[in-house]
Parts: structure tokens; C-alpha cells; sequence
């Protein structure tokens, strides 16, 4: 089996982070709606995409197929290319710019100790997925073939 899972972004480390103490002080609504933030719902979608990830690439390394599960996704993404509701024309624009920018650079996955994205096998996201859709060719073929 192969797995392609393509990731709307992850908000930049620079984005704002909570503690508990900070947050034993918010009022009833800080929570949902702060500073222009929402900490509640995007901590919920991190964790959210944080454990499939973390779930799916552990499968895939015990079960010896790690190079069966690609996922191309990047974490520095600020502003409008962060918030996954605007639709105007020139944020598309712009993440589709970051798109083709992501495909230049190295694959990555999820390191389980640290939880940050870290380079590897050493191919470009360009070059992965350009194997991974030789794989899917191949697996293709072999099922119309049985």
C-alpha cells in the first residue's frame, strides 16, 4: 500500500504560543477568539494533524515500508498562507507560488522526539513524488495484470 498525504502547512514557529499560566488568565472567549488568533481550534487542528501523521509514519516504519508513506508538508507558512479560509485571488496566488517553492525543497518527516520536521533521504518533494507516482504506475499495472 502507498500513502500520499499532502498537508495544508503548519503556522511558523514564530507563531504565537500559549502557556498555562497565560492562559489561566484568559476570559471566557480568549480561548476561541484572541488577538486576532484562534488558540483553541489551532491547537485542536495541530494536535489533530499531529497524531495521524505521527500515527500513519509510525505504521509505516514498524511495519518496514517507511518508503510507502510520503507526506509533503512545511512548517514556516505565516499570515493569509496559514489561515486555510481565505480564498481570494491573490492568496491563492500565493500558495501556489509556496507550492512550487516546496517542491524544490527536501523531502522531510516528522522527527517522533522533537516533533519538528526534519530533511530527509536526501531527494527533492519534486523528485519523491515523482517516484512515488512511478510506484503507483507500477502497483497499478501489477493489479490489472492479476
Amino acid at each position: 500500500m502507498l500513502v500520499l498525504s499532502l498537508g495544508t502547512g503548519i503556522a511558523s514557529m514564530d507563531a504565537p504560543k500559549y502557556d498555562a499560566v497565560t492562559a489561566n488568565n484568559w476570559g471566557m472567549l480568549d480561548g476561541i477568539f484572541l488577538n486576532g488568533n484562534t488558540p483553541l481550534l489551532d491547537a485542536c487542528g495541530q494536535a489533530s494533524s499531529d497524531v495521524v501523521d505521527f500515527r500513519v509514519s509510525a505504521l509505516f516504519r514498524t511495519s518496514r515500508c517507511k518508503e510507502n508513506y510520503l507526506r509533503i508538508q512545511d512548517d514556516w507558512l505565516t499570515g493569509a498562507a496559514s489561515t486555510a479560509d481565505i480564498a481570494t485571488e491573490e492568496n491563492l496566488q500565493k500558495l501556489v507560488g509556496i507550492g512550487n517553492e516546496l517542491l524544490k525543497k527536501p523531502v522531510s518527516k516528522l522527527n517522533f522526539e522533537t516533533g519538528r520536521l526534519e530533511e530527509d533521504e536526501g531527494l527533492t518533494n519534486e523528485e519523491a513524488l515523482a517516484k512515488f507516482a512511478i510506484g503507483l504506475h507500477e502497483q497499478r499495472c501489477f493489479r490489472l495484470s492479476a
